[in-house]
């Protein structure tokens, strides 16, 4: 086993280190473990902290009042900023349903703790010594740190042995190979390609996470995706995104419509809206479909369809898909100066139940990718320039959808009943209205409606 060294944490929030402090105080061993002593080691910023102990879950439970006890396995969630997630050190018996042990021993030492882990790079612990200092020492038994300066990602142990416990392990070492740059060992590499069948029964919500991880927190999210391709666990994790490989474009950025949706992603930065990098991954998921001569007719449409099935098998909130989709059902507009301020009115309209922040967003990234940067800005910019004084204008209009009559001064005054033919009146005087605003007027309305 490797020596301790010495890694300082120079900005330790102070909830992490009032965590490790209170389990010590209490006379209990607690270390860092995963992802933050990781990202540490090779200097990427910390999100997210990870602590083991050795003390049961329950103690440490009552140790930190508010605290959430999540499942069997002794995770207990600390309220803070950041909040700490803290585990009793376990041991693990077999994996049957490849995700859950059948059996979980407490009371181990941190040595059979770290033995359970995936990879070598996340089987790092930092014990504290000067907690003030941020001052502790690395607990390395299988050589992790060694690995993240050769840029070698490999298992803990067996690589058959540790993916066949969790398949959902197959899609980390994409991820965790695509965030740091690391080349995949031969026996974990051909370890990953047998099993890659097996990611077929991980559930969605863990294939979602584990796909939010890459969008959410890679500089270079196409990485990762590139790994699940070439690894052979694309098509069982997004088989309509894995569809798009070999599907030509006829744009100036080079590269097939795969190679434009991972740039599309690209284009978006860290930080931005967060339904953005995954409303530019699934943007083009129709273009397989409808593929036709270099072009695909209609494939907002269909893209918007499958990017809704996509999101359901996710088990994404509903609501979230549903911003997503419509930002995908309406990214093919083509705005022209030439536009009269009744087709803006109409766009505003057409657009309006869509979330346009998101849409703009995905047509910015979607013209990058296209090699279109800096081209279409000005008339983007000029569009929405156009949509903010007509919706300061005629807001009413636009954005209630408040016509100056109603089905019921239709009956009335035309004598009709209730029905469909009121609806469409309804509808022929609202795009009048959207031609020419100064007719939505009660008078003037009810003329153009005996006009029928």
């Amino acid at each position: 086993m490797p020596p301790d060294r010495e890694l300082v944490f120079p900005h330790l929030p102070d909830d992490v280190a009032r965590v490790l402090h209170t389990l010590t105080d209490a006379g209990h061993e607690a270390v860092l473990v995963g992802g933050s002593v990781r990202d540490r080691i090779v200097g990427a910023p910390l999100w997210d902290w990870d602590a083991a102990t050795s003390a049961r879950p329950e103690v440490v439970a009552e140790l930190f009042p508010g605290a959430t006890w999540e499942n069997r396995f002794g995770t207990v969630t600390t309220m803070g900023d950041p909040p700490v997630q803290v585990t009793s050190y376990r041991a693990e018996g077999a994996y049957p349903d490849r995700r859950r042990p059948d059996e979980v021993t407490f009371g181990v030492s941190l040595a059979d703790d770290l033995a359970r882990r995936d990879f070598t790079i996340n089987a790092i612990a930092w014990r504290p010594v000067d907690l003030a200092a941020g001052r502790g020492t690395l607990v390395d038994p299988f050589g992790g740190e060694r690995d993240l300066e050769a840029r070698l990602l490999r298992t803990v142990g067996e690589p058959r042995d540790r993916f066949g416990e969790d398949a959902l392990r197959l899609v980390r070492a994409a991820r965790l190979a695509g965030r740091y740059g690391l080349r995949i060992e031969p026996a974990t590499e051909a370890a990953i390609r047998a099993l890659a069948p097996t990611v077929a029964s991980v559930s969605g919500e863990r294939l979602r996470d584990e796909l939010l991880r890459i969008l959410d927190l890679d500089p270079v999210p196409s990485a990762a995706f590139l790994h699940l391709e070439r690894l052979g666990l694309l098509g069982f994790v997004l088989p309509e995104l894995a569809a798009l490989r070999g599907v030509p474009q006829a744009k100036r950025a080079p590269g097939d419509a795969l190679d434009h949706t991972l740039a599309a992603v690209e284009a978006i930065r860290l930080g931005e809206d967060p339904d953005l990098r995954l409303t530019a991954l699934l943007h083009d998921l129709g273009k397989a479909m409808t593929s036709a001569g270099g072009h695909f007719i209609g494939h907002d449409a269909v893209g918007a369809d499958l990017a809704g099935a996509v999101l359901e098998r996710l088990r994404f909130p509903r609501a979230r898909s549903a911003r997503v989709v419509a930002a995908i059902r309406h990214h093919m507009y083509d705005y022209d100066p030439a536009w009269t301020d009744a087709a803006v009115r109409r766009f505003i309209r057409r657009t309006a139940d869509v979330d346009r922040g998101l849409l703009f967003g995905l047509r910015h990234a979607d013209n990058v990718a296209s090699g279109l940067a800096g081209r279409g800005e000005p008339r983007q910019a000029e569009l929405e320039a156009r949509i903010r004084a007509e919706l300061d204008g005629h807001s009413d209009l636009l954005v209630h959808r408040r016509l100056a009559i109603d089905g019921h001064d239709l009956q009335r005054e035309l004598g009709l009943p209730p029905g469909p033919e009121i609806g469409a009146i309804l509808d022929r005087l609202e795009d009048a209205v959207l031609e020419d605003p100064t007719t939505n007027e009660p008078a003037k309305l009810l003329e153009l409606a005996r006009r029928r």
